[in-house]
């Protein structure tokens, strides 16, 4: 009997064993899961706190980035202050404008100095500061004038005007924050040719070309073509009077008497980028009817803008003139290919040797009348600017007559190709006398 219980109790014993190291496991397994969560928790908490730690020390560094880019700010903001406030009477603008009464017209400068000077006195909505700035604006577009373009352009933005500023205008911290997104280690330029992000360019020979001499915001062929001038200069695509033209008949006659008065002055020359310009002393005169339009500058597009039946010439001559009331005429003189041009050879033998310069060579004089041909018949229409923005109201007198330039001047012409396709006519008449 005493054996039996004594079985059963060890049993019994070994059941309880049994179900206490169950228990044990099972509350082992509990707690090690517990473990195992309370440890992730406590590494996702910590991780959370330095990515925290990490933003709020970035936060200080912008913070202090900003505070030293304000002390500049500041300084500037005061130093305008102190200039409205010595403007605020008025007197100052009313002596320019009576001082600029005298003139027959202004420069594109003086104009965009006008602008400013009435948005200092009399404040940003100024009707007569905004047509200054659209007065400079106009003209520099003219003469590629791209300081002036600049003031004009900064003006009419500051005025609330939605227009579309050359990058080169932008101010360096706008700037900077467009070039961090290009400047990569390479990158296609949209012509197949790569930069190395050190403000190099492949030239596509494998040669590495300065960031400063890099092609402009427009130019004539590519991504910079004529026929996407219409994304940043809406009126080249838009626009319904359109230059250059292929000038063909039926052609309506005119009546218009047209004659050149074109005086010798000191030659100076500008290589912009985009053709080579003479810019002319005040003296030499288009007289349409018997109206003065001042010569400002005559620059060269090779081959011809201008078509005659479907056909270009080697390259044309354009003189832009402006009149005392800001209407813009082009006298455009086609260059045949032949003999050598003696006016040419002048001015190709003082071609200027950096791009955005002007060059003023010593003792040399130049006068436009040596590229004019002796008859004055001509084709004349209603067109635009041929260069962005493409400014429409300018009226273009074509001369009949051409004039030689032999082929090896041509191919001296540093550009191989600066000429805008011929545009639609879009119902206009073609004049002719």
């Amino acid at each position: 009997m005493k054996r039996i219980l004594l079985e059963v109790f060890l049993v019994a014993a070994l059941i309880g064993a049994g179900v206490f190291g169950f228990m044990n496991q099972k509350q082992a397994s509990v707690s090690k899961a517990k473990i195992t969560e309370l440890t992730a928790a406590v590494e996702a908490a910590e991780k959370s706190a330095k990515e925290k730690e990490e933003s709020i020390k970035a936060a200080e560094e912008e913070m202090h980035a900003l505070q030293e880019e304000m002390a500049p700010l500041e300084e500037k903001t005061n130093l305008l202050e102190a200039v409205k406030a010595a403007l605020a009477s008025g007197s100052t603008l009313t002596d320019l404008e009576n001082a600029y009464k005298k003139e027959k017209s202004l420069s594109a400068e003086r104009q965009a100095g006008l602008g400013a000077l009435r948005m200092l006195t009399k404040g940003a909505e100024d009707p007569g500061a905004l047509e200054a700035f659209r007065k400079a604006l106009q003209l520099s577009e003219l003469g590629d004038r791209k300081n002036t373009i600049c003031a004009a352009q900064l003006g009419l933005v500051a005025a609330g005007e939605k227009i579309k500023v050359m990058s080169d205008c932008l101010p360096k911290s706008e700037k900077a924050s467009k070039g961090d997104k290009e400047e990569k280690d390479s990158k296609d330029d949209g012509h197949g040719k790569k930069e190395d992000g050190k403000g190099k360019k492949d030239d596509g020979h494998g040669d590495k070309k300065d960031e400063k001499h890099a092609a402009p915001h427009w130019g004539y062929e590519g991504e910079m073509g004529p026929e996407k001038w219409g994304k940043e200069f809406p009126t080249c695509s838009a626009g319904k009077s359109q230059s250059p033209l292929d000038i063909k008949g039926p052609f309506v006659k005119s009546r218009v008497v047209v004659s050149a008065d074109y005086k010798e002055g000191p030659l100076k020359m500008l290589n912009n980028g985009h053709t080579i310009q003479v810019v002319v002393s005040p003296g030499s005169k288009l007289r349409i009817d018997g109206v003065a339009h001042e010569l400002l500058q005559f620059h060269f597009h090779r081959p011809s803008e201008e078509k005659i039946d479907g056909k270009p010439m080697a390259m044309v001559v354009h003189f832009v003139h402006k009149n005392a009331e800001g209407k813009l005429a082009v006298l455009g003189v086609l260059l045949k290919e032949g003999n050598e041009n003696p006016g040419i050879k002048t001015l190709w033998a003082n071609l200027p040797k950096e791009e955005n310069v002007e060059y003023a060579p010593d003792g040399v004089n130049f006068n436009p009348g040596n590229l004019l041909p002796r008859e004055f018949d001509f084709y004349s229409y209603e067109g635009s600017l041929t260069t962005p923005p493409c400014t429409e109201g300018v009226r273009f007198f074509i001369l009949k007559t051409t004039v030689n330039i032999a082929k090896e001047q041509v191919q001296a012409f540093p550009f191989k190709m600066n000429a805008r396709p011929v545009q639609a006519l879009n119902g206009r008449e073609i004049l002719s006398n």
